[in-house]
């Protein structure tokens, strides 16, 4: 490492210019950022061996179980930390509820449609390993559109979940 590169580690991580009234409140972003950094690597190993197809799904998440290594751990660490996430998401909402963040218009827009994506994204991951409760999970959560026909059609390519 050069001179510049130690000056920028050492600008950055120790000599970081914090404010007096910090507290474990200013956590939840970092905690966050390594929680996303853990699904990110773990969903990659995950989806590596997943076969998206509603005959073989089941069975390649038996695979992945059984059969590869540490394939149970990475397992649960994407589904534990899927959870955290949300946990975290929902500490940092009322952080930012405490700290009267709504009268920010820029920063609590821009907060409620990440929230939004992270909705979206948590149906979709509930829904990926095609059992019979996520089955009627994506059945009730898509019948919920059914008032727009337009948008229901778009999303599951006909009135009802299927194939």
């Amino acid at each position: 490492m050069n001179f510049y590169s130690i000056n920028l580690v050492k600008a950055h991580l120790i000599n970081y210019p914090c404010p007096l009234n910090i507290n474990f409140l200013w956590n939840y972003g970092f905690l966050l950022g390594i929680i996303f950094f853990i699904q990110i690597i773990t969903g990659v190993f995950l989806a590596s061996r997943y076969i998206p197809d509603v005959s073989y799904a089941y069975y390649s998440i038996q695979h992945i179980l059984r059969e590869l290594w540490s394939g149970w751990c990475f397992r649960y660490m994407h589904a534990t930390g899927a959870s955290l996430v949300f946990l975290l998401t929902y500490l940092h909402i009322l952080r930012g509820l405490n700290y009267s963040y709504m009268y920010l218009p820029l920063s609590w827009i821009s907060g409620l449609i990440l929230f939004m994506i992270f909705i979206v994204t948590a149906f979709v991951g509930y829904v990926l390993p095609w059992g019979q409760m996520s089955y009627w999970g994506a059945t009730v959560i898509t019948n919920l559109l059914s008032s727009i026909p337009v948008a229901v059609i778009w999303i599951c390519g006909g009135y009802t979940v299927s194939d």
